[in-house]
């Protein structure tokens, strides 16, 4: 597709801070910084618009997610799908966001995540 910004990215046309790379697929910095200075993002070379769209890309880049994660003692690995689930690209990707204890960063389910939403809506009101 030559209007998605990940398929320009994995076929080495637009830059990228690239971590990694397989056959398969491309680790990369967001261009956003992500949430801490060890986030990266694995995208598949193939467009695929999410993680339900073809089993087979998923599962490969799952798995070199999964080769990322397991050099961190602690880390989340998140996709989403659709705009409600807060895909903002529509171009598989895996974020692989290394975790440590106090790093502040919440999870939507989690008790840090309603400490800071109540502590915020405190704020606003």
């Amino acid at each position: 597709m030559k209007t998605c910004a990940f398929c320009a990215i994995a076929a080495g046309e637009a830059p990228a801070a690239i971590v990694r790379e397989w056959p398969d697929a491309i680790a990369v910095r967001p261009r956003s910084g992500g949430v801490n200075e060890r986030h990266v993002l694995v995208l598949p070379r193939v467009h695929v618009e999410d993680a339900g769209t073809d089993p087979d890309v998923t599962a490969a880049v799952m798995r070199r997610a999964a080769e990322l994660m397991a050099e961190h003692p602690a880390a989340n690995i998140i996709t989403s799908k659709g705009r409600e689930a807060t895909q903002s690209v529509f171009h598989l990707h895996v974020h692989v966001v290394p975790r440590q204890v106090g790093d502040g960063l919440p999870l939507p389910w989690t008790p840090q995540h309603a400490a800071r939403a109540a502590a915020q809506n405190g704020a606003h009101r």
